[in-house]
């Protein structure tokens, strides 16, 4: 449901709070539904990218039991840990286990952990894989670190500027935590997404969301760089 949003959130956003985790998750999911159709409505195909973690797991799995042509959907992720999918973090993994099932089985995924050594070395595989996708994304979903970090957007990142400003689709880059290598679609590609949903869930995440307004710098806090276009955040406590 739409609810009136904090004041610190700029014009272009929208705000939909829920009463609950779950019921977030199925008013998100039938949200993206709606909107996959209503591009498949315009053109051959629709393309999707979602966040790993543990906060989207519901909604994935909500999202893969929705019905519409699943087969013209082409699903990527917003970032990965350069891991191999048999690794517990590998997000890859996740999707797999929690969308790529159901009704939504029959969408083609693109994997961003292409198998070289390094998220670096992988870059340019990676770039060439995503190009055979539909871009620009009909539908993003992020998530958003209690360091103001989305996708592998990290503050602080060696590689940040660029990819705050690149028009590559991809870019390695680095998180402060293990596994620390990463690969992640730039600023400019997520920007470019017709619809962009900001998952998150709790108190602690309003005091960032806050912080990020405050701040209104992205190299401290890139999730700013999403508040400046239109926005969904969905929030529960």
């Amino acid at each position: 449901m739409k609810t009136n949003k904090p004041s610190i959130l700029s014009a272009p956003i929208e705000w939909l709070e829920s009463v609950s985790a779950q019921t977030l998750a199925t008013t998100l999911a039938s949200t993206i539904a709606g909107q996959l159709r209503d591009a498949l409505v315009q053109r051959p195909r629709a393309s999707l990218a979602v966040s790993g973690g543990r906060t989207p797991k519901a909604m994935l799995q909500q999202l893969s039991q929705q019905k519409l042509d699943w087969h013209r959907v082409d699903i990527t992720l917003a970032d990965e840990r350069w891991v191999p999918e048999g690794d517990s973090n590998s997000n890859t993994a996740l999707i797999k286990a929690w969308l790529l099932q159901n009704e939504a089985s029959d969408a083609t995924f693109y994997p961003i952990y292409t198998g070289e050594k390094t998220a670096y070395e992988g870059q340019q595989h990676c770039q060439q894989e995503l190009s055979s996708m539909h871009f620009p994304l009909d539908v993003l979903v992020l998530g958003m670190g209690n360091d103001g970090h989305t996708a592998s957007l990290f503050p602080l990142c060696p590689s940040l500027s660029e990819a705050l400003s690149t028009q590559d689709i991809c870019i390695a880059t680095c998180a402060p935590v293990e596994p620390t290598d990463r690969m992640t679609l730039t600023a400019n590609t997520l920007k470019l997404a017709k619809n962009t949903h900001l998952h998150i869930e709790g108190s602690g995440k309003l005091q960032v969301l806050a912080q990020a307004m405050e701040l209104k710098d992205p190299f401290q806090m890139p999730v700013y760089t999403f508040f400046q276009k239109p926005l969904f955040i969905h929030w529960c406590p």
